[in-house]
């Protein structure tokens, strides 16, 4: 019966002793991001021939955005986040206007006051063929922070490039292609 008893001990020692090596070892470790990936495609407004994918995805807290576009006039064109995942009209207004949930005045990201919305131009080529890529940690994809969650929003493109300055939407002309971001 003493034998057992001090077996029973042993036992109980070595369970406690590799439950604890085990919480430190859990304690250091850096947890894992999780990836969360959306890609879109863009449909053509107004009349135009513009189609695409835009692709979102989200690691280690930053969102890289990149457009893959085609059918656009050659020379550079506007692409924003706009209020609503809404690509119903035929002229894309209903995705409303600029995403700018920190009520600041339009501009160019990065540089004095911009929406969360204002991505920016992006050139296309001769064939008209753009590409826009960019990584931001203001931006998340579903995570209900209302101040940097895209899900819900729209993705614009636009006939002109954008001019930093106009208000509210820097005067970039026809919306040519939208997208729901949605998941």
């Amino acid at each position: 019966m003493k034998k057992i008893l001090i077996s029973a001990a042993a036992v109980i020692a070595i369970v406690i002793s590799c439950k604890s090596k085990t919480e430190s070892v859990s304690d250091n470790a850096q947890p894992r991001s999780k990836t969360v990936r959306l890609k879109l495609d863009l449909m053509p407004k107004s009349d135009s021939k513009v189609s695409g994918t835009a692709t979102f995805v989200q690691r280690d807290g930053k969102v890289t955005f990149t457009a893959n576009i085609s059918g656009l006039k050659p020379g550079v064109h506007a692409i924003h986040i706009h209020e609503k995942a809404d690509c119903s009209a035929a002229d894309g207004s209903s995705a409303g206007g600029h995403w700018n949930p920190t009520f600041e005045s339009h501009g160019k990201w990065g540089t004095g006051a911009y929406h969360k919305g204002d991505i920016g131009n992006f050139p296309a080529d001769e064939f008209g063929n753009g590409t826009i890529t960019m990584t931001t940690d203001e931006w998340c994809i579903g995570c209900g922070d209302p101040k940097k969650d895209i899900l819900g929003k729209g993705l614009i493109v636009h006939q002109d490039p954008d001019d930093f300055t106009s208000q509210p939407a820097g005067n970039a002309g026809k919306r040519v292609a939208c997208s729901a971001i949605i998941k």
